[in-house]
C-alpha cells in the first residue's frame, strides 16, 4: 500500500515537522508501505481553505490503489469534523486508511463502531482544544482592548518595541508620523486634491501612496487616541499623532467631497470650477475662441444678459488683490514687530500650559498605579476598580489630546505667521508667478465665494488677509 505521511504545524511552539516525521517513520517501515511521500504543512487546520491538505486529498482521488495516510496523532491531521466527511466518504470506497500513530489507531473500510467512536472522540477533543484557545484569545484581547491596548500591529505611523522577554509596547514612529500630520494639514487646508498629495508625498518623501492608501489614512481614528475592534471603539493609551478637531476638519471636507467630481476634458482653464454667476447662481463655464479663453454665465435658469470675461482680465481683477496685500517696507517691519513680541508671549504660555498638563498626567498615573494593589488587598471591588480605570484612561487620552493640541497650536501657529509674511512681502509676484494648480491654491487660501457681477469678479477675503486688505484700501495704516 502507498503511503503518506503527514507532518503539520500551526504555531512555532509546537513539535517542529521534522520531530512528527522521525516519531512515524520507523512505523512506516515495520508497515512495509511503499512508496512513501512526505508532505510538510504549515498551516491552520481550523482557519482558511487549507489548500495543501487538499491537494492530498486529490491525490488520494487519483490514485489508483488504496493509500494510507500516516500522521502523529489525530490533531495534526483535523480539528475539526468538516475534514471527517471527506475522509469517511474515501475510507467507505476503500481508497484511505488513516493511521494514527500515538493513538495507536487505524481507521479503515472495515473499521468497526469502537474505533470509528476513538476517531470522532480525538476530534471532539482537538476541537474542543481549539475552541478554549480561542475563548483564551479572546478573553486576553477583551483585557487588552479595556487597558487601552491595541492587540495586534497598530496603522503606519507607529511601531511595536520590545521592551521584556516576550513583551512589546507600541510607541509613535518618529518619521512616518510626522508623514502621517501631514497628510492630514495638507487636506485640512481645502486647497489640495488626493492627485496633489500623492505627488507631494513622492516629491517631499519618495513615497508613493494610491488614492485608497491615503483614504484610508485619513479616515483612521487610531490617530487621535481611538482604536476599532470589530466595529467597536475604544480610547488607546498611547500619543495621539494628530488632534481630534483636525480629525474631525478633515472628515467634514471628505464629507462634502462625496459628490461625483465634474471630469473637465480639454485645456486645464485656470480659473474652471472656482466662478459663479452673482446674478443666478450658476457656474461660470470657460471656452476657447481664437486662441483665447472666455469665461461666462451658463444662464443655465433663464437668459440674463450675462457679459463674457477673458482669462487674461479676470487674472487682471484676482492679481489686484494680492497686489494690495503687499504691505509697505515700514509698516512690514512693525507687523514683523508685533509677530516677535507675540512670539515672546506665546512661549510663556506655552511652557506654563504644557506644564500643568504634565502634572496633570502624572497625578492619573499615580492614581492608576495605586489602584491596582487597592484591588488585590481587597480595599476595592472588581467593578469599582473598572469603573475608575476607564475613568483615569479618559482622563489620560483628554490630557494627551490637549498635549497633542498644544503642539498642533505651535506648528499653525508659525505656519500661519510664515505664509502672512511671505505672501505679505511679494503676493503679487508668487500669484503671477504660480502654475495653474499653485495658482488656484492660492485663491482658496485667501478667497472664496468668487462670483462674477457683470464684469467684475467679486469675492470674500479670509482672515487674517481682510485685516490687511481692509487697512490697504486706507490713505494711512493705523496702530493694530
Amino acid at each position: 500500500m502507498k503511503a503518506i505521511i503527514l507532518a503539520r504545524v500551526s504555531d512555532k511552539k509546537q513539535d517542529s515537522n521534522e520531530a512528527q516525521i522521525n516519531r512515524v517513520s520507523d512505523y512506516v517501515k515495520n508497515k512495509q508501505f511503499s512508496p512513501i511521500e512526505t508532505h510538510e504543512i504549515e498551516e491552520s487546520s481550523t482557519h482558511g481553505d487549507r489548500l495543501k491538505f487538499q491537494a492530498i486529498i486529490e491525490e488520494v482521488k487519483q490514485s489508483k490503489e488504496p493509500v494510507a495516510i500516516v500522521v502523529d496523532t489525530i490533531d495534526r491531521l483535523q480539528r475539526s469534523f468538516k475534514e471527517s466527511v471527506v475522509l469517511d466518504d474515501l475510507r467507505k470506497l476503500g481508497k484511505i486508511e488513516l493511521h494514527f500513530y500515538r493513538e495507536g489507531l487505524v481507521i479503515h473500510k472495515d473499521s468497526n463502531s469502537a474505533d470509528m467512536l476513538r476517531w470522532d472522540m480525538g476530534v471532539m477533543f482537538a476541537r474542543s482544544y481549539v475552541l478554549q484557545l480561542s475563548d483564551n484569545v479572546k478573553r486576553k484581547q477583551n483585557q487588552m482592548l479595556a487597558d487601552g491596548e491595541y492587540p495586534t500591529k497598530p496603522p503606519y505611523g507607529y511601531k511595536r518595541v520590545p521592551i521584556a522577554k516576550d513583551k512589546t509596547e507600541i510607541v509613535v514612529d518618529e518619521y512616518p508620523s510626522r508623514i502621517i500630520k501631514q497628510v492630514y494639514e495638507w487636506y485640512a487646508t481645502k486647497t489640495m486634491s488626493m492627485k496633489t498629495i500623492r505627488e507631494k508625498l513622492v516629491k517631499e518623501h519618495d513615497i508613493k501612496w494610491g488614492n485608497g492608501r491615503i483614504d484610508k489614512v485619513l479616515k483612521d481614528d487610531f490617530y487621535y487616541g481611538v482604536m476599532t475592534w470589530n466595529k467597536k471603539a475604544y480610547p488607546h493609551k498611547y500619543a495621539p499623532i494628530i488632534t481630534k478637531d483636525l480629525f474631525d476638519r478633515v472628515q467634514a471636507i471628505k464629507a462634502g467631497f462625496h459628490r461625483k467630481p465634474v471630469k473637465f476634458a480639454g485645456k486645464p482653464f485656470i480659473y474652471r470650477g472656482l466662478l459663479h454667476c452673482a446674478h443666478c447662481g450658476c457656474a461660470i463655464t470657460p471656452e476657447e475662441q481664437k486662441g483665447h479663453a472666455y469665461y461666462h454665465c451658463t444662464q443655465y435658469h433663464g437668459k440674463h444678459g450675462a457679459k463674457w470675461l477673458t482669462e487674461a482680465n479676470i487674472t487682471e481683477q484676482v492679481g489686484d488683490v494680492f497686489k494690495r496685500l503687499q504691505l509697505p517696507p515700514d509698516e512690514l517691519q512693525k507687523v514683523l514687530a508685533v509677530l516677535k513680541e507675540n512670539h515672546n508671549g506665546k512661549v510663556e504660555f506655552r511652557e506654563m500650559q504644557y506644564k500643568k498638563l504634565i502634572q496633570e498626567r502624572d497625578v492619573y498615573t499615580k492614581r492608576l498605579e495605586r489602584m491596582y494593589p487597592d484591588l488585590l488587598d481587597g480595599r476595592i471591588t472588581t467593578s469599582e476598580y473598572d469603573k475608575f480605570q476607564k475613568e483615569y484612561r479618559d482622563d489620560l487620552a483628554k490630557v494627551d489630546t490637549d498635549l497633542a493640541m498644544l503642539q498642533d497650536a505651535e506648528d499653525n501657529y508659525y505656519m500661519t505667521a510664515t505664509y502672512l509674511v511671505e505672501l505679505a512681502q511679494r503676493a503679487y509676484d508668487i500669484f503671477v508667478s504660480s502654475k495653474a494648480e499653485e495658482r488656484r491654491q492660492l485663491m482658496t487660501l485667501v478667497l472664496s465665494n468668487l462670483r462674477v457681477e457683470d464684469k467684475f469678479v467679486r469675492y470674500d477675503v479670509i482672515n487674517p488677509y481682510n485685516t490687511i486688505l481692509k487697512y490697504a484700501d486706507r490713505q494711512a495704516w493705523l496702530p493694530g
